[in-house]
């Protein structure tokens, strides 16, 4: 099956060797984001709630560039080096996400790249 490199300005662009997402017939595999400004590619201030409201709009960026939306993710893994936050992204998550949710994993981590605190992927099911 063929697949299509998804790539936007719109989010971060890819800090290593992987694309922002890969489209394999109506699956999106989106790569982690993590919370960098897509315009200056650095951390956006603001503390956690700012860090997890910037991950949750790259991941939205890259999901339109693939032809969807947040509403089309069917897994979300999220990854905090403090589980403490949990909470807090439970209740931003409910802000950019209506039932039913996608399934989801969070994992504690001991670190993230460029010291964020939150990262998250995803994977979308299109209905094109």
């Amino acid at each position: 099956m063929p697949r299509e490199i998804i790539k936007t300005d719109q989010a971060p662009a890819a800090i290593g060797t992987y694309s922002q997402a890969v489209k394999v017939g109506h699956a999106v595999y989106l790569s982690g984001q993590i919370p960098l400004d897509p315009v200056t590619a650095q951390l956006v201030d603001g503390g956690m709630e700012a860090q997890i409201r910037q991950v949750f709009d790259n991941l939205a960026a890259v999901a339109r560039a693939a032809g969807g939306s947040l509403a089309d993710t069917v897994k979300l893994n999220v990854f905090l080096t403090d589980l403490g936050h949990f909470a807090l992204v439970n209740q931003i998550m409910a802000e950019y996400f209506q039932e039913p949710y996608p399934a989801r994993a969070a994992i504690g981590v001991a670190a993230l790249p460029r010291g964020a605190q939150v990262e998250m992927d995803a994977v979308l099911a299109l209905n094109d």
